[in-house]
């Protein structure tokens, strides 16, 4: 019988004290309320590469918005990951928070089309948050997590 923990790899970009980290950490709370039996690892999209990608069970992606697009720092984590993890990891749960400056839109669009190449399964919506997050943006992002980690725990996702 395998005791490793379930693992929940959190991936973000932005910059400390701004919108995309309250999001962010909004959703570890949430990760976290779900209870033993699972390991967050949370990661600087810069500081994350293909072994925690590949040692993940799920992934929730977290990003500003950027002139229309994901964060550079998330762009680079998938040019430095596809090609060391092409083929082992489809079908893998993810979820998305993006923290928008314009509509979300565009950053939504790019994320998708890339996870589509890794195979990923969207396992919710993506969140966006348009503006400085609420405490309903807050909970949305919370719920989102645990929502993930409470899949990953059950085998749903």
């Amino acid at each position: 019988m395998n005791d490793e923990p379930m693992r929940l790899l959190l991936v973000y970009g932005g910059h400390a004290g701004g919108r995309t980290e309250r999001l962010r950490l909004a959703a570890e709370a949430g990760i976290a309320s779900s209870g033993p039996g699972l390991a967050l690892v949370s990661r600087r999209a810069l500081d994350c590469g293909p072994k925690e990608l590949l040692a993940a069970h799920g992934v929730l992606l977290c990003t500003p918005e950027h002139f229309g697009y994901m964060s550079g720092a998330l762009k680079d984590f998938f040019d430095r990951t596809f090609y060391p993890v092409e083929g082992h990891t489809g079908g893998r749960p993810y979820a998305l928070v993006v923290s928008a400056g314009n509509d979300g839109t565009g950053a939504v669009r790019a994320v998708e089309r890339i996870v589509s190449g890794y195979g990923w399964t969207a396992m919710a919506p993506p969140l966006i948050v348009v503006g400085d997050p609420d405490d309903a943006a807050l909970q949305r992002a919370h719920d989102l997590g645990a929502t993930l980690a409470a899949g990953l725990l059950a085998g749903i996702f």
